[in-house]
């Protein structure tokens, strides 16, 4: 496609909006490229400076109305959220604001703005325990097993109802287990694979601990697969109003065979702490993912072994 001349990114400093704005700007050099954080799980080490950035929320109305009248992006790349499954829990009420109402603020600014495509990310959590595996979008109603996965699953009718009644064109990508480099596992929001390398390079911030007896099995997604997802469904010359895409990898894998190849990988010993199953958290997870290799051309570039080996290089080269 043309080089897009704006594009707006929320949740920018967070780990999936950071990794994203670094490739794509590999891509399309030229393109403006604003960005909207308030650092509630970004950070300030991972914004890029040659963006036009604005601190604040994603439920602040009068500062969308500020940066989409006065940038006018043509496509919107929605990655803020309030994160974790155990933090809604926790949260629902405020998890609830930002993940639901925030992102109802943004459609509606996207609306009013003339925005070309507005792709949001929503979650594999969406599902509960799917009946069927590997998970097709078709055949498992969303089951939501906790807060966090209501308010994701909420965003996505939310996207088709613009499309419907205002003409807004949305895509909703739901990602599987996202994982690698610039993922820090010392906050409430880490993945397994991110709290335990923590845990091995900087033991005196993170200690290791596992959630029941580790048979569980994730579909864990690499975060370059889920960049290249939002790249493509924004090229793409389809009209998607509102259309659910799986973002995974399409296979699965336990979290004890996790530990071992962290151990294998690290060369370092995984010292766990056992604690019971999480409130909330399914036991499998495996994407179907033919119907984004069908309508977006997506096709995983990175598989596990590759991406696991890429973040432990990563926590590697970090001093802190």
């Amino acid at each position: 496609m043309s080089n897009p001349k704006k594009i707006l990114v929320t949740g920018c400093a967070g780990f999936i909006g950071s990794n994203f704005i670094k490739q794509f700007k590999k891509k399309w050099p030229k393109t403006k490229i604003i960005g909207l954080d308030n650092f509630s799980t970004g950070r300030q080490d991972a914004l890029d400076p040659s963006i036009i950035f604005y601190e604040g929320s994603i439920l602040d109305e009068t500062l969308l109305e500020k940066i989409f009248s006065k940038h006018k992006p043509e496509y919107v790349f929605h990655f803020a959220a309030l994160p974790r499954v155990s933090y809604s829990i926790e949260h629902p009420r405020h998890t609830s604001e930002v993940n639901i109402i925030g992102t109802i603020a943004l459609l509606e600014a996207a609306k009013n703005h003339n925005v070309k495509r507005l792709i949001y990310s929503s979650s594999s959590s969406v599902y509960g325990g799917a009946k069927k595996l590997p998970t097709k979008e078709s055949e498992n109603f969303p089951d939501p097993k906790s807060p966090y996965a209501v308010q994701k699953y909420i965003g996505e009718p939310f996207c088709k109802i613009f499309s419907e009644l205002f003409g807004l064109d949305t895509v909703c990508l739901r990602y599987f287990n996202v994982f690698g480099p610039g993922q820090y596992g010392n906050s409430p929001y880490s993945t397994v694979i991110s709290a335990w390398l923590e845990s091995s390079y900087f033991p005196n911030q993170k200690k290791a601990f596992i959630e029941g007896a580790g048979n569980q099995s994730r579909d864990f997604c690499y975060i370059d697969n889920v960049v290249r997802a939002n790249i493509l469904a924004m090229q793409s010359k389809n009209n998607f109003k509102g259309e659910v895409f799986n973002i995974a990898h399409g296979n699965q894998i336990t979290i004890n065979e996790v530990k071992k190849l962290i151990e294998k990988y690290t060369n370092k010993k995984l010292m766990l702490e056992k604690r019971p199953s999480r409130l909330g958290d399914v036991t499998r997870t495996c994407a179907d993912i033919s119907k984004a290799k069908k309508f977006l051309g997506y096709q995983p570039v990175v598989d596990f072994d590759e991406g696991l080996r890429r973040t432990v290089v990563w926590f590697e080269s970090r001093k802190r």
